[in-house]
């Protein structure tokens, strides 16, 4: 017996000796260090949370939250979260034992000394078995399901802060679309009004055919954008609505000019890895990848399964008092040869560990661009604006020199025409940069996040 132990110890340190050396995660999949400022001032304090609301817009936070309740992506995304929450049950089964109802039933005939006998039995009984988790793969396997679950928990919420933003983004493009075409529909009516004076003094002979041809075509410049306008805001209201989970039709909205963006949040940039949803997904399914490994090279150890039964076994009638069965077992499986099968699920599980470890770098190098890009941004369109607002006022007064040099009789038609057309696309361009900068404004608060933190303790999904 001594000599058997001593054989069953030795075989299981060799055993050990063959689980495969764990690889590290590579130097250039780690993060370096992390910024201590935006090259951007951030110096908001504005809170981030259901940050559509600050817009002061009721229709644009009526119309994000019938998409976070309606949207279809986000249904879909639910289904998942909810198949992941059930990985967590199974992966937790597997701990457990297992306890099955049999029924064996058999009839024979032979012939013996007694001559040909016919044998009728039955045996009902219940079998336990169970897997002893020596190593902790087991419970590392129910650690990645936990982790995969809280991964698809925050795949969620980055779906969640992306539809929210995007329906957003597009309320705001339809408010500057309506915009520019009740500009370009009054500048329809004043090119016209010029149309027929300008027809009006060809007539009287006091002004020239190129001055007509020429209001002529600038009236029709202005008059065949409307059509492009209306045909965008149609699109955009259908492409709102679908966002939100409802069919074709118009969308209830203010005005671009009464939409009150909120101020420029903030936040370092260390706190923005636990403030964006993608990231924490990111940081989970690494670990559990790096958990997986593990389980892979727990594969190498031996297991250990225990089995218990216990039934009754009935003989030829049933109305016979029944005798008692029963078996208790114990084995051990110890991995010899499986022509390399084991040696690839850690090679796999190593590679799949490094890719996330990639990933997650690469998502954290991408929040911190959005952010720089975000802030950047938001300055560059602010100084455009003041010299797009500065620009627009000047050619107004332009406008006026021109129109009362023309009546005076001291120029032609043809500098007021041209004034009226400066104006105009700069009042296009005022408009649309205007969208630009609230659009963005919604960029940064995706960017940071939309209020959303990484709990405190990883839940279990239950």
């Amino acid at each position: 017996m001594k000599l058997y132990g001593l054989f069953t110890a030795l075989t299981l340190g060799l055993l050990c000796a063959c689980v495969p050396h764990r690889e590290p995660i590579p130097q250039q999949a780690r993060l370096e260090e992390i910024p201590a400022q935006w090259r951007s001032p951030a110096d908001g304090t504005a809170p981030i949370e259901r940050w559509w609301q600050g817009f002061g817009d009721p229709a644009l936070a009526a119309l994000v939250e019938r998409s976070l309740a309606r949207n279809t992506d986000l249904l879909t995304e639910a289904e998942r979260l909810d198949a992941a929450r059930e990985q967590i049950r199974l992966s937790r089964a597997a701990l457990l034992p297992s306890l099955d109802a049999v029924l064996g039933a058999q009839r024979s005939q032979d012939f013996g000394a007694a001559g040909l006998t016919t044998t009728t039995a039955a045996q009902p009984g219940l079998q336990l078995s169970y897997e002893a988790d020596l190593w902790g793969r087991l419970a590392r396997l129910r650690q990645v399901a936990e982790l995969q679950y809280q991964a698809s928990a925050a795949e969620q919420q980055s779906l969640r802060l992306a539809v929210a933003a995007t329906v957003a983004q597009g309320y705001v493009s339809l408010l500057s679309l309506d915009r520019q075409l009740a500009l370009t529909q009054e500048t329809v009516e004043s090119r016209q009004a010029a149309l027929h004076l300008a027809e009006d003094r060809a007539r009287m002979g006091y002004t020239s055919e190129l001055e007509l041809t020429q209001a002529r075509a600038e009236f029709e410049a202005a008059a065949q954008l409307v059509p492009q306008l209306e045909q965008a805001i149609v699109e955009q209201e259908h492409a709102l609505r679908r966002l939100a989970g409802d069919s074709p039709g118009p969308v209830a909205r203010g005005t671009l000019d009464a939409l009150h963006p909120p101020a420029v949040p903030g936040a370092l940039p260390a706190a923005l890895l636990r403030q964006r949803p993608d990231l924490y997904q990111a940081e989970q399914q690494l670990a559990a990848s790096d958990l997986f490994l593990d389980s892979e090279r727990d594969r190498f150890l031996p297991q250990v399964q225990l089995s218990a039964s216990l039934g009754r076994l009935y003989v030829n009638a049933l109305d016979y008092d029944p005798v008692k069965v029963w078996n208790l077992g114990a084995s051990v499986l110890a991995p010899l040869f499986d022509g390399g099968r084991r040696e690839a699920g850690v090679a796999v599980a190593t590679a799949e560990r490094n890719h996330a470890a990639y990933a997650y770098r690469a998502a954290v190098l991408t929040a911190f661009s959005e952010v720089e890009n975000a802030l950047s941004g938001l300055d560059r369109l602010a100084s455009q604006s003041d010299r797009i607002e500065a620009r627009r006022t000047v050619l107004t007064r332009s406008l006026e020199i021109a129109e009362d040099r023309y009546h005076g009789g001291y120029s032609s038609y043809l500098e007021a025409l041209d004034a009226q057309r400066n104006l105009f696309d700069t009042q296009l361009t005022e408009v649309q940069l205007r969208e630009a900068r609230i659009n963005r404004l919604i960029q940064l608060y995706r960017a940071l996040g939309g209020g959303w933190q990484a709990p405190e303790h990883a839940a279990d999904g239950s």
